[in-house]
């Protein structure tokens, strides 16, 4: 059964934004930490926005050491809050690779067990559907008066006469 991701491929970050970085960085007034823009791989869809936003993501960060960490998905980029290159490159990048991956995983699992309930909820409609239609097609309505093989076109012509049928 294939997922229901636009892309098979595991979420992850390519580049560093280089122009995004503070002009200040590798001076004597260059900032401990700030934001840092990374481009994904490919585009991140809802799910995976909004796995990256909830406090999971902030609690796999914090347990592995990054507790100021903040990640924000804006368009193609990830905003990496309150870090610098140095602690990316010393470990936070395979950290934040890891966790996309994971999550990426665990997204493909859970819509692969949607799609299955989906599935064989729809066979066991169709099935019902199915039981329906046989029970309605067995219904039989025959007189058991030995006069049945009377020609219904002749009631039909009694009925007109007696007024039932819409005059013009």
């Amino acid at each position: 059964m294939s997922t229901q991701l636009k892309n098979d491929s595991p979420l992850g970050l390519g580049t560093v934004l280089v122009g995004s970085l503070p002009a200040k960085l590798m001076t004597d007034e260059a900032p401990d930490r700030y934001t840092v823009e990374a481009v994904f791989t490919r585009q991140a869809d809802r799910d995976e926005v909004t796995a990256i936003h909830d406090g999971t993501t902030r609690d796999y960060l914090s347990t592995r050491g990054y507790p100021t960490v903040e990640l924000h998905v804006s368009d193609r980029r990830l905003e990496i809050y309150n870090t610098n290159l140095e602690e990316l490159r010393d470990g936070l990048a395979q950290v934040i690779a890891e966790h996309l991956s994971e999550m990426t995983a665990m997204i493909r699992a859970e819509r692969e067990v949607a799609s299955a309930r989906l599935n064989d909820a729809s066979e066991r409609e169709q099935a019902r559907a199915a039981a329906v239609a046989a029970l309605a097609e067995s219904v039989t309505f025959s007189s058991s008066t030995p006069n049945a093989d009377v020609d219904t076109s002749a009631r039909a012509d009694d009925w007109i006469s007696e007024g039932g049928a819409a005059r013009s």
